[in-house]
């Protein structure tokens, strides 16, 4: 009796920086989500040393490694369509699950691609001027070659159906998960190192993500100079990377005499940022634009109350459990965030609400509905 064919699924992690943020975060928990499921399927991840590091799962039946030598983001492009093909067909690679946008243009297998956000084409100017002339071009190559599209939320989907004339059939939403860690967390030992290490104050309205301009945080500096206009507030909490564009923020502080009231933290290692949502009072992430916005959701998870942007992503991922404000109602952030900090009972209600909207974000229900896409496109060729 002749055995059946047991395929070979590979996964493209090999643009995961060594500081990961969203779409880091979703190819760390995906590949850790999908090595976990058993199925028919044997997946092979490329990646650098520095990403097999940071996902941290060691080889088992059906899951293995292909370690590719480290490049600069420049050279990884070039690796990809040059030496990367050569190299899928080596490891018998039936279908390629590319992460982050791009793929080669010449494969010997089928090949899935995901799409975080639209961003490229709705708001080029929030993007450095190489990544304009490239990603375009790339996100619409994509869309013509592959076997399947991931989109990481309906909205994406939308838009990129009506940006890059998709056929809806060829693309799917997937939507991504909150891990267990981000919880709330009672008093302890912990919280109080974390709060030392970072220098943290007692009482603070909490940003997490990259300091770029597709975060609007001009919008959030004016907004707070207006609530310390109106009384005493909590202080100011940046976190994050500090990405392009950040010296026209840091001028933007010293021109609104924030320097006292803003505080940044820089990047926040994974292990300590369910913590660190816990000690904030209030979370308020003002982005113009969001694939998926996981930082608002990894926020209700620890119960924290959420202040964010009423548009394209946010709204269905948030439900009922976060205040919305659109991202240039600089009038109305303020005073969300005043009456926020304001009202306990607010608060509370807030924080209750949060937990309940997040547990509805599962990474397994992620690797399970990207499992599947797999399987039919396999079963289409």
């Amino acid at each position: 009796m002749t055995q059946k064919k047991r395929f070979r699924a590979g996964i493209d992690a090999t643009a995961l920086p060594l500081q990961p943020v969203g779409a880091g975060n979703y190819t760390i928990q995906l590949i850790r989500a999908m090595a976990e499921l058993e199925s028919d399927l044997d997946l092979v991840v490329f990646a650098h040393p520095h990403g097999q590091a940071l996902i941290d799962i060691p080889e088992h039946n059906g899951f293995h490694w292909s370690m590719i030598p480290t490049h600069s983001p420049a050279l990884r492009l070039l690796w990809e369509q040059t030496s990367f093909p050569r190299l899928i067909r080596q490891e018998g690679i039936d279908l390629l699950h590319s992460l982050h946008y791009t793929r080669p243009l010449r494969l010997p297998c089928a090949s899935v691609v995901t799409f975080h956000d639209m961003t490229f084409f709705l708001f080029p100017e929030l993007h450095t001027f190489a990544k304009r002339i490239f990603f375009p071009a790339a996100i619409r190559s994509s869309a013509r070659t592959a076997d399947a599209i991931i989109a990481i939320s309906e909205s994406t989907r939308q838009d990129a159906i009506r940006l890059l004339d998709i056929d809806p059939a060829r693309i799917h939403t997937v939507l991504l998960g909150v891990t267990d860690e981000f919880r709330p967390i009672p008093a302890s030992q912990q919280l109080i190192s974390i709060r030392e290490k970072y220098r943290l104050p007692e009482h603070f309205i909490l940003y997490v993500g990259m300091l770029e301009p597709r975060k609007n945080l001009p919008l959030l500096l004016r907004a707070y100079r207006q609530v310390l206009e109106r009384g005493k507030a909590p202080v100011l909490v940046l976190a994050g990377r500090m990405g392009w564009g950040v010296s026209l923020l840091q001028q933007m502080i010293s021109d609104l005499a924030l320097t006292e009231q803003v505080h940044f933290t820089g990047y926040i290692i994974p292990e300590d940022l369910p913590f660190v949502y816990n000690l904030a009072d209030l979370f308020v992430y003002p982005s113009l634009y969001e694939g998926f916005g996981l930082p608002p959701l990894e926020a209700l998870a620890c119960g924290t109350p959420v202040i964010t942007s009423a548009v394209s992503s946010i709204p269905a991922n948030m439900g009922e459990a976060a205040i919305l404000v659109q991202p240039d109602d600089e009038a109305g952030l303020s005073t969300a965030i005043w009456e926020t900090i304001n009202n306990p009972e607010l608060r509370r209600e807030l924080s209750i609400k949060g937990p309940l909207q997040a547990a509805k974000f599962t990474w397994e229900a992620t690797a399970r509905q990207t499992l599947a896409i797999y399987q039919q496109v396999l079963q289409n060729q």
